[in-house]
């Protein structure tokens, strides 16, 4: 009886024993309890690693009087003694045991809806949860645990870094899971900090670690040679185009001149500049066979990005003008008022450019694209150079930061226009209630429509298409609508010019106006 003793207590030894074995520890865990993460906290620290070395686990044992600095393949941990020794408690004992661990995202499932409860133990609400459509860096969970008691609300924080190899806009989180074993990424209690190479996070506990990251829009070959077809065809059209509207509002200044048309007059002329600078850019880099950087393409970049900026600038003295027309009506004299305003649009983007170009800014642009897994191709322009090292931050504020402060601008002044006219339309109701209500609903719709075609209009000579930029790092739609509207923003400024035309020569040929789509359309200000 003694052998079959003996082989029950060695099979029950070895089932028990591979039961710990760390590598299947998630598995059992999940299999076992809903909330699978506690059960996994409580085994790790006492799971069999096995003879192979797993670069995605560790355990050690550290002193709690000092620093802890754990490394892993791509993560790094640094735990302050402070944390150490509130997870031992009042045991006598230094040591303390330490786990870190890299697990796959997948095993992280998101609560069908955010919840209002608490967390699990450590008596945080879920609330404010990160951003659902966001992803974790490169798919990988950091979990950290220490001693046998839950670290929380330390003074002095954990820091842990995730390495990630290309700029992308991230936020640290910790997992908060619930009692039916889903949960969500929390932001309670970590701070960001993104340098180069790594995202730091200062966390005042001990968790489930990750970094979200805005979902990577991938797009194909196909896709990408179709927006280069587009942006090509339709800069060439604005070119053609903005040269025609410039001629047109020549003629339409020398019939009428107007302080509005002047205006109309250098925003056409700087979006020409913008789309031939773009199109000799690209034709420059394409005709170039080396690598090195020439004087042509530094001037030819030069001469983008002062365009760019130029075209924001009289697309927001677009807006003011607007202002100065719609809310300072009565009693405006300003002297030499299309001087200052070209000192403003001409002058601040050639300041800027200037400095940008003694500062050796400009060069040879490379972007790397990627198709698949395995295939890359780069794409090339004279812009900024690649090389230059605070390239990223010239570019975030004078190609991101200032067309975001000008749509903003123009976005409101739009809005101003819509109350300005929602305003005359409704006065001018009160006096023709009297009339036939069925003239008067036609005549309604007609305003409707012109009122309508006006805004667009506006719209256009805002900048306020430039908006769709931010649908661009979502959906492959909101690339296609974007480069399609901006590559024909010439165009659209030529049915603008087209529409002030016939404007005009309806308003030489009519004795009756229409008071708000005339103060819409002639956008005036006398001398």
């Amino acid at each position: 009886m003694r052998i079959p003793f003996l082989l029950v207590t060695f099979v029950w030894f070895s089932t028990s024993q591979a039961s710990k074995q760390c590598k299947d520890l998630i598995r059992q865990c999940q299999s076992r309890m809903a909330v699978w993460t506690r059960c996994y906290e409580d085994e790790s620290a006492t799971c069999t690693t096995g003879r192979l070395f797993s670069p995605d686990f560790t355990r050690m044992i550290v002193n709690s009087s000092q620093q802890a600095d754990v490394r892993l393949v791509e993560h790094r941990v640094q735990i302050p003694s402070s944390a150490l020794r509130m997870s031992r408690g009042t045991v006598p004992e230094e040591n303390v045991v330490l786990v870190a661990s890299v697990i796959n995202s997948t095993h992280f499932t998101l609560s069908p809806s955010r919840g209002q409860g608490r967390a699990r133990g450590r008596g945080r609400q879920l609330h404010p949860p990160a951003p659902r459509q966001a992803t974790v860096l490169d798919g990988l969970v950091l979990a950290v645990r220490a001693g046998n008691l839950p670290v929380k609300n330390l003074s002095e924080p954990i820091r842990l870094f995730f390495k990630h190899n290309k700029q992308v806009n991230g936020t640290c989180v910790f997992w908060e899971e619930s009692q039916d074993g889903t949960g969500d990424w929390s932001r309670v209690g970590c701070s960001t900090t993104i340098n180069r190479y790594e995202f730091i996070c200062s966390c005042d506990h001990l968790s489930f670690f990750a970094v979200l990251v805005n979902p990577e829009l991938s797009v194909d070959k196909r896709h990408a040679v179709n927006l280069s077809y587009i942006t090509y065809i339709g800069s060439g059209l604005s070119v053609i185009f903005t040269f025609i509207s410039l001629i047109i509002y020549i003629c339409l200044h020398r019939r009428r001149p107007e302080k509005a048309i002047s205006v109309h007059m250098q925003l056409t002329g700087a979006l020409l500049c913008l789309h031939l600078s773009f199109l000799l850019c690209c034709l420059w880099v394409w005709l170039q066979s080396d690598n090195e950087d020439s004087w042509v393409c530094r001037v030819l970049g030069l001469l983008l990005h002062w365009s760019l900026l130029a075209t924001f600038s009289w697309t927001a003295l677009e807006g003011f003008h607007l202002y100065l027309l719609l809310v300072r009506v009565f009693n405006i004299y300003v002297r030499r008022y299309l001087l200052k305003l070209s000192l403003v649009g001409w002058g601040f983007p050639t300041l800027v450019a200037g400095v940008c170009g003694i500062s050796g800014v400009y060069g040879r642009y490379t972007l790397e694209l990627k198709y698949g897994n395995n295939n890359k191709t780069t794409a090339e322009i004279c812009w900024m150079s690649s090389q230059f090292p605070q390239m990223l931050l010239v570019s975030y504020i004078t190609t991101v930061a200032f067309p975001c402060l000008v749509v903003l601008y123009n976005s409101c002044m739009l809005g101003l226009v819509v109350f300005k006219l929602c305003g005359l339309r409704g006065g001018k109701r009160g006096f023709e209630r009297g009339s036939d209500w069925r003239k008067t609903n036609r005549e309604d719709r007609s305003r409707l429509w012109k009122d309508c075609a006006t805004l667009l209009g506006l719209s256009w000579v805002l900048g306020l298409p430039w908006a769709l930029a931010s649908t661009t790092y979502v959906s492959l739609p909101g690339i296609y609508a974007f480069t399609i509207f901006n590559s024909l923003q010439g165009v659209l400024v030529f049915l603008w010019s087209l529409a002030l035309t016939c404007k005009s020569q309806s308003d030489n040929n009519s004795s009756v106006r229409d008071p708000s789509s005339q103060k819409m359309m002639t956008t005036s200000l006398n001398n």
